[in-house]
């Protein structure tokens, strides 16, 4: 696994913390501190694997916002190499049990 990517993966997760602080009025301090502890890529997996959303994910949710989830992000494709097919499937899953209106990767 690229070195590279993780490290952009990274960046990614510090930008939907700052654009939704900047664009949602969602200030999601707990995810933040996450990501500089532990890395994107750790935080993105501890999320996506939880049985249950995050207190950020309702946060979102509720601002009509999915757009800014790690789960939305990491579907992107330039993010597949750094996860399992499992992952993207349930982050699949949880956007559409949400009503998320944003394209989707085939599962």
């Amino acid at each position: 696994m690229s070195h590279e990517l993780e490290a952009q993966f990274r960046e990614a997760m510090l930008d939907i913390y700052r654009r939704a602080k900047a664009e949602a009025g969602y200030d999601a301090r707990i995810f933040l501190g996450m990501v500089v502890e532990r890395g994107g890529l750790e935080t993105a997996r501890y999320l996506i694997n939880a049985p249950n959303v995050s207190d950020g994910y309702t946060a979102l949710w509720s601002r009509k916002r999915l757009d800014l989830t790690v789960e939305a992000v990491m579907l992107d494709e330039k993010w597949q190499p750094l996860f399992s097919s499992a992952e993207r499937k349930a982050a699949i899953d949880r956007l559409k049990a949400y009503g998320f209106t944003g394209p989707l990767p085939a599962a």
